[in-house]
């Protein structure tokens, strides 16, 4: 089979291809980076990974966040320039990385996430309160051990002291997954879904589902696919894939050093939690309107602009 003759195949058969492919390059990836880290970090390092880490160990934190960067090169950035290169002639063309957002796009998108914090926090509180039937406590239990190990884990990479540290974690955690993750599930996955549905709503929504389960933090299920729905329609209005990774690098990048900024008492927890108290409906709709209305408008600029929608 030529190596091009996925340009011409089914959707169907291009998504079983994507899955096949995101395996490989993320196994080969890390095992480069193992072979990489056992003269820096020491095979003890490699091979105390299987019994856990100790997280406070600052040594094991440098071990965890370089296989946090790999992981995320050899799973999100690498697999979805391999399969632009199989899918189309133009890698940037396909991945819609040609046409750059214009300034106004760019601040419109930057105030709608900011704008629509207080409306994703309550659906994340709200997500945080589901719990299953008592014959499937098992599950449950294993879902909530799994939101707890991942949420030590990312309260021990934002710990930093300073301005070094924060620099490398927006790196590490915003600038990283934002890029990655739009390459690969709007980028990507979204156009198969489309092209195998024929509705953007379809692509849209279901490869934010799979955004959000591929996290596997499932008490923040809801508020992880909401952020990708919106991550997909900034795609499709504006055709261009910079507008969703800078949305995505926003809300990240937000959190990182609000979270910092806690920590080092220049501002309170409350002001990271907005949204989540008593009140936290009242301000939540007022976020979904406002939000909703700059939504709107992100779309309607776009419709002066010119921008054709992507078609399925």
């Amino acid at each position: 089979m030529s190596l091009t003759a996925f340009r011409e195949s089914r959707p169907g058969t291009r998504l079983i291809f994507t899955g096949f492919v995101v395996l490989v390059v993320f196994l080969i990836t890390q095992f480069l980076a193992a072979i990489v880290a056992i003269p820096i970090f020491g095979f003890d390092a490699l091979t105390g990974m299987m019994d856990g880490i100790n997280h406070t160990d600052p040594e094991s934190l440098k071990f965890l966040k370089f296989f946090q960067i790999s992981q995320t090169i050899g799973l999100f950035i690498l697999p979805p320039l391999v399969l632009a290169w199989f899918f189309h002639p133009d890698i940037l063309e396909y991945l819609s990385l040609r046409r750059k957002p214009t300034l106004i796009l760019s601040l419109m998108v930057l105030l709608l996430v900011l704008v629509i914090s207080p409306f994703i926090n309550y659906t994340g509180a709200i997500n945080a309160e589901m719990h299953f039937p008592e014959w499937l406590s098992g599950v449950e239990n294993w879902m909530r051990n799994a939101e707890d190990t991942a949420e030590q884990l990312v309260e021990a990479f934002l710990k930093v002291n300073g301005i070094g540290g924060l620099i490398f974690n927006l790196f590490m955690i915003a600038v990283l997954p934002a890029v990655g993750e739009e390459l690969l599930f709007r980028g990507v996955i979204q156009k198969l879904f489309t092209g195998m549905s024929g509705s953007h709503h379809w692509g849209i929504w279901l490869s934010a589902a799979l955004f959000s389960a591929l996290h596997m933090q499932f008490y923040g299920f809801i508020p992880r696919m909401l952020l990708g729905g919106m991550f997909g329609y900034l795609l499709v209005w504006s055709q261009t894939l910079w507008l969703p990774i800078l949305a995505h690098f926003i809300n990240n990048s937000a959190a990182v050093i609000l979270m910092y900024m806690v920590d080092h008492d220049i501002i309170s927890q409350e002001v990271e939690e907005f949204g989540t108290g008593t009140d936290g409906w009242l301000y939540a709709l007022v976020s979904l309107v406002v939000g909703g209305f700059i939504f709107y408008r992100i779309k309607r600029q776009a419709s002066r602009e010119s921008v054709p929608e992507i078609q399925p």
